[in-house]
């Protein structure tokens, strides 16, 4: 989501609005018809609840192609064309003759096709629910927007076994981000972190648990639910309110934990709920963000570690190194050793001590302790506290936001 929320770790969002969920197909698009990035144009849905065009993305010269809230001031991005890649200034989209909806950078190469089945379109529209759809005159829809979500579903919109979403990667990066939700075959719907480089899953933190039902994923405007297709409902996870705001996970911070991966955010960094449910991602002190405009990557230490080399700092680390504390915070994996029944002090010093080890976790008892990269930070509540190895100096800390993987439902009222 966008500015609407105000808040950005990548994510799924739900949204729940009080739109007529029946289909029109006043407003046809005829073939031939165009927009440009250029102008202001867009195609808008009959009730005007949704248009599609070209919007602006942080800067005046970027666009995505894109479906958008049009009544709303933050003009909220529900859906976007070739999977968020930004197109510049004179760009255009055009319904052909032949009935392909095409996308053509500034320079007039084709970039984007509509995958439609081999019936070609006669029309296209934007339907009420938010939907692009193309249309033959004989034979019906050829494709829609809804059969190929980015990441958000809409009311009346239906996920199919075998389909998935992907979180976008930052608040004004619409490419495919962390996170990923899967209906799988099997019939469950999954929530993934994912390797970005590799495209690789690393162990599920959230699922349906509707594995061996013959299924769909059917959001309507009394909520969402899964449906076996003998049309009895199997769960319905929002009620019937409009006004009910609800996530899954609750806590997306300490609902990824695995020996892999970073965990919620990125390596070296922690990440702490705040009371939206939205997780943040933040530096220890003496680190930065490895990319500042994508806190989600993790973060860097702003000193050359500790050597164990011969001759390095690992032969005289106290005159160079100090422990700060960060309270309630803990980086759950990338232990290398356990010390029992110690004091906070001894934990210290056993950290100091130690070329390998970037920090120490205390946890009243019990010291553990941490190497590079430090993995699956999050808040705790309770004693634990993270020993963080330092120069010695003044140290800094930085909390920008982050947006998370998980379900949302939002209430009306204020969008």
């Amino acid at each position: 989501m966008a500015s609407a929320l105000d808040n950005p770790l990548l994510f799924l969002l739900v949204l729940l609005f009080p739109l007529s969920c029946m289909g029109q197909t006043n407003g046809s698009i005829s073939l031939g018809s165009s927009l440009s990035s250029s102008d202001n144009s867009s195609w808008v849905s009959p009730s005007g609840d949704f248009a599609f065009g070209f919007k602006p993305v942080a800067d005046k010269n970027l666009f995505l192609l894109a479906i958008w809230f049009d009544k709303v001031p933050e003009k909220t991005i529900v859906w976007s064309a070739h999977r968020g890649n930004l197109v510049l200034y004179g760009s255009k989209v055009e319904l052909k003759s032949s009935g392909q909806l095409v996308l053509s950078n500034n320079q007039g190469q084709e970039i984007w096709t509509a995958q439609v089945t081999n019936r070609s379109a006669t029309s296209a529209a934007i339907l009420d629910t938010g939907n692009l759809v193309l249309w033959n005159s004989n034979s019906g829809i050829t494709w829609q927007s809804f059969d190929n979500s980015t990441d958000t579903i809409l009311p009346s919109q239906i996920l199919d076994m075998g389909t998935r979403l992907s979180s976008r990667e930052t608040e004004i990066n619409y490419s495919s981000g962390k996170y990923e939700l899967r209906f799988q075959t099997d019939g469950n719907l999954v929530l993934y972190p994912t390797n970005l480089l590799t495209n690789s899953l690393y162990n599920a933190y959230w699922s349906s648990h509707t594995a061996g039902t013959n299924s769909q994923m059917i959001f309507n405007q009394s909520g969402q639910y899964i449906y076996p297709r003998n049309g009895s409902s199997n769960r319905n996870w929002a009620g019937e309110s409009w006004s009910i705001v609800w996530s899954v996970p609750s806590d997306i911070c300490t609902a990824i934990t695995d020996n892999i991966g970073s965990g919620a955010c990125g390596f070296d960094s922690y990440c702490r709920l705040d009371d939206t449910l939205r997780p943040s991602c933040y530096c220890p002190p003496n680190y930065s963000y490895f990319d500042s405009s994508n806190p989600f990557k993790g973060c860097t230490p702003d000193f050359v570690p500790q050597s164990c080399e011969p001759g390095g700092s690992g032969e005289e680390p106290r005159p160079q190194f100090r422990m700060t504390e960060l309270p309630n915070t803990n980086w759950l994996m990338s232990d290398f050793d356990r010390y029992n029944s110690t004091n906070e002090d001894q934990c210290r010093e056993l950290c100091l001590g130690d070329c390998f080890c970037a920090a120490a976790i205390f946890n009243g008892v019990d010291c553990y302790k941490k190497k590079f990269p430090l993995s699956n930070g999050r808040i705790e509540t309770g004693t634990t506290k993270a020993l963080i190895k330092v120069p010695l100096g003044n140290s800094t800390s930085q909390f920008p936001f982050q947006r998370e993987m998980c379900f949302i439902f939002l209430e009306q009222e204020g969008i």
